[in-house]
C-alpha cells in the first residue's frame, strides 16, 4: 500500500488544502492528513475543531484518514506510521526554498520522500493567515473555505477549548 502524509495545522483548513489534499487521494491508497499543533502559535480553533473540520470536509474522499500528529518530528510519525511520502503544496517559489531543506532533511533522517504539488492557479494567494485576517475584517471568505470552516467562522464559534475555559 502506498501511503502519504498531508502535514499541517490546518487553522482553519481552505479549499487550497482540500485541492491538494484530493490531488494526493489520486496519487496514493491512504493519505493521513495529520493535524499539528505548533505550541508556539496561537490558533483560532483547537485540535479537536480543526480535525472535525478537516474529517467533515474530507468525507467523500476515498482514502483519507485525519488524525493528530502528536508531538516530534515529521520523519519520525512517518516512520511509525509507515508512510511512503510526505505531500506538499507549493504556491510560490518562495514555499519551495522554505520546505526543500525540510524536504531532505526528512529524507535523511528516515528515507521519507517528500512530493511537492504547484497549487492551482486561483488558490496560489489562500493561507489560513489572510482567510483568518480577511474574515474578522468583514470580507468574504465564502469562495476559498469549505461550508464546515465558513459556519464556524461566520458564526464566531469559540474552540472547543475556549469552551472549556469559560
Amino acid at each position: 500500500m502506498r501511503r502519504a502524509v498531508c502535514p499541517g495545522s490546518f487553522d482553519p483548513i481552505h479549499n487550497g488544502h482540500l485541492e491538494v489534499i484530493a490531488r494526493a487521494a489520486g496519487l496514493f491508497d491512504e493519505v493521513i492528513v495529520a493535524v499539528s499543533t505548533n505550541y508556539a502559535k496561537k490558533y483560532r480553533f483547537s485540535l479537536e475543531d480543526r480535525m472535525e473540520m478537516a474529517r467533515e470536509t474530507l468525507a467523500s474522499l476515498r482514502g483519507i484518514i485525519v488524525e493528530p500528529m502528536g508531538e516530534g518530528l515529521l520523519a519520525e510519525y512517518c516512520r511509525h506510521r509507515g508512510v511512503s511520502a510526505i505531500v506538499k503544496g507549493l504556491r510560490s517559489s518562495s514555499d519551495f526554498d522554505y520546505e526543500l531543506p525540510m524536504a531532505t532533511m526528512n529524507r535523511q533522517l528516515t528515507g521519507v520522500e517528500t512530493v511537492f504539488l504547484p497549487a492551482e492557479a486561483h488558490y496560489v494567494h489562500l493561507s489560513s493567515t489572510l482567510i483568518k485576517e480577511v474574515n474578522v475584517l468583514g470580507g468574504d471568505i465564502s469562495d476559498f473555505v469549505p461550508k464546515s470552516v465558513l459556519r464556524r467562522l461566520l458564526a464566531g464559534e469559540p474552540s472547543a477549548e475556549q469552551q472549556r475555559k469559560g
